[in-house]
């Protein structure tokens, strides 16, 4: 094999082939072959595709799949009816306080989403913290398909705002005065010329929003099942934990799971890859930004209340329910106290091995897919090898693979009872699980990275007698590091908070910091449970901010 002519890059294609088969391809085929095949567990081939007449007959399974499709339509145009305006009015006119406003929506993307929910379920439930403070509860609301639609949507709309903001920012507001100057009034200038300008970037993020709606599991568990509202997360995961368990079911249902995340990631690729509006003279001046004049006053509290009700109300929520002594005590200064946090840090129920174990994972989870991201990377970039773009496809999988399937996936790829050894019902099997759901991101950051770094520099060193793995690791990894980095510290974040398949897959008697906050919920605990989700919101998202700022003192991450 050769690369660019020169030999010697197989090593890196065969190391990302070997990791991408165990941490892709292995949990996608088990459920592939799962579902054509009913009785693989058993060792048997027997009866093929006997199991898809039975589940696609099930009438609860057309409701799952519209619900499914429902829910995350409806969540993507709440999210639109948000982020859309006020990004607009972000990238167009001179927003008071707009940095401070930025971070206070960046938020809710730290915040995970079914955490947010459990504070919103604190305060919207009946005698809940509105009920406290207003005399009235939201819970008939709140557990109904738009409550559901209303909290997952505080959760995505960021994509969409920043999204939006960004893209209609680089076109500015001089193309619509050209219009204007023709004769042509300003929402006939924005409708013609500044929203056909940010069409792909708008269409793409909410894309993006409709596969993570329709993929979360922790909003739709908490509150869909009291509403009677089953979409196919919760069902694939009722067919794999509730007797009798139907794992060729559950197969079907996830590969119908895949075939939707499929269709929207091939959609997002299509809008994104498609002839589009371009403008040809760069950024906007800041001059192109207007002052908001009348409207100064109603834009700012529009900001303010999405700021509040998207990030206030969950850590609010979090943080109060996490210093009451009881639940019943209320809002009442002698209510108030530190002993769930304390507890926390003493190890009750496990609080303080559930951070250590996430902690862990999360840190060997940004590793291998930092190695197996850049590797696999170098070689669909850099490399002429026969089957990289097989290894690109491998890494873009992961986009449209639900964490609930990867977690099914894994279940029946480990399971099998002829295995002479398996990572089944240990700590790596969520290793495995982690890497499965959060691959792409170092990837996606390594391949760009590379491909802003011109093929000169390697050959260069090739001519001065440099092998390419010393190319490789004295030139071309220090380049793409700082990318790299970023997204391993993602990653991290990430996986040290990721529910679906820690609630699935983890072994008995292993606890992660969602599935400490799950059973304490459960169970009763709630104080703790909060307590918990407090502090892993401050470390995961402070930590990998603490550690760019140390990359970026030591010169290894441009500022």
């Amino acid at each position: 094999m050769k690369a660019n002519g020169v030999s010697g890059s197989a090593p890196a294609a065969w190391l990302a082939i070997a990791g991408l088969a165990v941490v892709v391809a292995v949990p996608f085929a088990a459920v592939v072959l799962q579902g054509i095949f009913p009785n693989l567990g058993q060792g048997s081939f027997a009866g093929p595709f006997s199991s898809f007449i039975a589940t696609l007959n099930d009438s609860a399974l057309i409701g799952m799949a519209g619900n499914t499709i429902l829910l995350g339509a409806c969540v993507v145009l709440v999210s639109a009816l948000v982020a859309v305006p006020l990004g607009v009015f972000r990238a167009l006119y001179k927003v008071p306080l707009a940095p401070l406003f930025d971070v206070l929506l960046l938020v809710p993307f730290m915040i995970p989403p079914y955490i947010a929910t459990l504070g919103w379920i604190m305060t919207l439930q009946p005698r809940g913290y509105l009920q406290q403070i207003l005399g009235f509860n939201l819970a008939p609301f709140l557990f109904s398909l738009a409550g559901m639609t209303v909290v997952m949507a505080f959760n995505t709309f960021p994509v969409v705002y920043f999204a939006v903001s960004r893209t209609v920012e680089a076109v500015g507001a001089r193309y619509a005065d050209v219009g204007r100057v023709f004769g042509a009034t300003p929402a006939r200038a924005f409708w013609r010329i500044t929203l056909p300008l940010s069409a792909p970037g708008l269409a793409a993020s909410l894309m993006l929003v409709f596969a993570a709606a329709i993929e979360e599991y922790g909003t739709p568990a908490a509150l869909g099942r009291r509403a009677g509202f089953q979409v196919l997360v919760t069902g694939i995961d009722l067919r794999i934990t509730d007797w009798p368990i139907d794992l060729p079911g559950a197969s079907i249902m996830s590969l119908l799971l895949v075939a939707l995340s499929l269709i929207t990631f091939l959609g997002q690729r299509w809008i994104l890859a498609r002839r589009s509006y371009q403008t040809v003279n760069g950024k906007p001046q800041a001059k192109d930004k207007r002052p908001l004049g009348s409207m100064r006053v109603p834009v700012v509290i529009a900001f303010a209340v999405v700021s509040f009700l998207a990030t206030g109300v969950p850590l609010l929520s979090i943080l109060a329910t996490a210093l009451s002594r009881t639940i019943s005590g209320g809002l009442a200064i002698d209510n108030i106290s530190l002993a769930n946090f304390i507890a926390v840090f003493s190890n009750s129920a496990g609080a303080f091995g559930a951070l250590a174990t996430s902690f862990s994972l999360g840190i060997g989870t940004a590793l291998i897919t930092g190695a197996i991201g850049v590797m696999a990377a170098y070689t669909v970039v850099k490399t002429r090898i026969s089957g990289r773009v097989a290894i690109d496809v491998m890494t873009i999988l992961p986009n449209a693979l639900p964490g609930i399937v990867v977690a099914v996936g894994l279940i029946l790829a480990w399971n099998m009872p002829f295995l002479p050894a398996t990572p089944y019902n240990t700590a790596f099997i969520l290793l495995l699980a982690y890497c499965c759901i959060l691959l792409p991101q170092p990837m996606r950051y390594a391949t760009a990275a590379f491909q802003q770094i011109g093929d000169n520099l390697e050959a260069a060193a090739r001519v001065f007698g440099a092998s390419s793995f010393t190319a490789f690791r004295r030139i071309l990894l220090p380049l793409v590091f700082p990318s790299l980095a970023s997204a391993m510290l993602l990653v991290f974040a990430l996986a040290s908070r990721e529910l679906v398949a820690s609630v699935v897959v983890a072994p008995v008697g292993m606890q992660t910091i969602a599935t400490f906050i799950w059973r304490q919920f459960e169970q009763g605990s709630i104080g703790l449970g909060m307590a918990m989700a407090f502090i892993a919101i401050i470390i995961t998202t402070l930590l990998p901010l603490l550690l760019l700022a140390l990359l970026r003192r030591s010169g290894l991450v441009a500022e």
